[in-house]
């Protein structure tokens, strides 16, 4: 009777261990398509910095919440900082009263789906980089300067590309395309075939396109690019095409290390 008494419990936790593995084999690339689509969800906790104003921006079909301060002294232009994944615009507070008080305008706001702006999905760039064209019809005449980590890199890269009104990129710790570092991230037990499904799945409900986010390709087309990266150096180019073709001097580069991802700006 012992004998009987403990094979039927080991008999319902293999079932249930089981119908689990099951569960979670028909469920991944649902699971997937949902931690690319939603990150982690940080609210901003803080109020603007000293000397900065709060207001909302419109972006392409949401609304995006900013912090925005102006130059102390004579302005020189206007420094647009973007922050990371799973996170928000509180991280800028540093580089805002640094840059202030060289003399440029501050401006930084939530990404789409990140802090307390509007959005249902994060696309790395699909989208964030036209919530970001629409920021810089707000601003004022003169030099603009992108400054992004991590998922605000890659956008400020996708951005840069497209539109000659950016003067200059900082671009630390991005990533080199989203279908590339997705899979790199994977946890281990994400087959390939699950991870395949799992871009199709994100593709259809975030409405966007995983080849078209691709801040390597982007590089490029960019004359100057500052970067940092926690992925190996040459997976964006150290200059870009243009300018390594161009009769001037050879467009500058430089990269820095940073002990923790998404650390290397503050």
């Amino acid at each position: 009777m012992k004998f009987r008494a403990t094979k039927r419990p080991l008999a319902v936790v293999g079932f249930a261990a089981l119908l689990v593995t099951i569960v979670l084999a028909t469920q991944l690339s649902t699971i997937g398509a949902a931690l690319i689509l939603h990150p982690p969800h940080k609210r901003v906790a803080v109020g603007p910095p000293p000397g900065c104003e709060k207001l909302t921006l419109r972006g392409h079909g949401v609304d995006l919440e900013a912090w925005r301060g102006g130059a102390v002294g004579k302005r020189r232009g206007t420094l647009l900082y973007l922050h990371g994944v799973a996170d928000n615009r509180a991280s800028c507070a540093g580089v805002i009263e640094r840059f202030r008080q060289r003399g440029f305008d501050v401006l930084a706001f939530d990404s789409r789906a990140h802090g307390d702006s509007g959005g249902e999905a994060c696309t790395y760039g699909f989208y964030e980089k036209e919530d970001l064209r629409r920021v810089l019809d707000t601003l004022a005449p003169g030099a603009i300067v992108l400054v992004g980590s991590s998922l605000g890199g890659a956008v400020a890269l996708q951005l840069a590309a497209s539109d000659a009104r950016v003067s200059a990129v900082v671009a630390a710790e991005s990533f080199s395309d989203l279908r590339t570092v997705a899979r790199e991230r994977a946890p281990f037990f994400f087959t390939t075939r699950a991870i395949d499904r799992a871009f199709q799945i994100a593709e259809q409900k975030g409405h966007f396109q995983l080849d078209a986010v691709s801040p390597a390709s982007a590089a490029r087309d960019i004359t100057a690019l500052f970067y940092s990266s926690m992925e190996p150096l040459t997976r964006i180019p150290r200059r870009s095409t243009r300018a390594s073709s161009s009769p001037r001097s050879p467009a500058p580069s430089a990269s820095f290390s940073s002990p923790e991802h998404g650390t290397t700006i503050r």
